[in-house]
């Protein structure tokens, strides 16, 4: 079978497993997985799927999220948490969506000097949900607010994606 006829083949197939319900990542990999091993061999796939998940595992992304999560637990426990939120209630908490507002910026600024994302959502998961919930916001507002407030980062240099878009 030639290179087109290989590709066609692949790209049916993945369109085959997405319809039949399997996510569109895990298709993918499959699909990758099973034409590297055409290409190449079986045992080459295998050894590339183990590189490729020790390698994304021990990245610093993925390492940092346990360290950050930590320390977002001693704040929240040791109430440093409490006592920055009751203070940004007291400046803005008259401002409709005032804590949330004053969530994303910390959060910003936490993803600028930590520079993980997911490291950024963990945290602020863990401190700013249970905070916004005790002043009366909803769960889907704080849970949504957190989970988008890591990629704003992203724009705060010095920032490696910004970067890129800048060039």
């Amino acid at each position: 079978m030639n290179e087109v006829a290989s590709g066609i083949m692949g790209l049916l197939l993945v369109l085959a497993l997405f319809f039949t319900g399997i996510e569109l990542g895990f298709a993918m990999g499959l699909v990758g997985f099973l034409g590297f091993a055409y290409v190449v061999s079986a045992k080459a796939a295998l050894n590339l799927i183990a590189k490729d998940i020790f390698d994304v595992f021990s990245s610093y992304g993925f390492t940092v999220i346990p360290l950050f999560i930590f320390m977002g637990q001693i704040a929240f426990n040791a109430g440093i948490a409490k006592r920055l939120f009751d203070t940004a209630y007291k400046f803005i908490g008259h401002i409709p969506g005032g804590l949330a507002m004053a969530t994303v910026g910390g959060a910003t600024a936490f993803k600028a000097i930590c520079g993980s994302s997911p490291a950024t959502a963990a945290t602020f998961a863990s401190v700013a949900v249970p905070e916004m919930d005790r002043y009366g916001y909803s769960k889907k507002l704080s849970t949504g607010i957190v989970a988008t407030v890591g990629t704003l980062g992203i724009l705060m240099p010095p920032s490696v994606t910004l970067i890129v878009f800048g060039i």
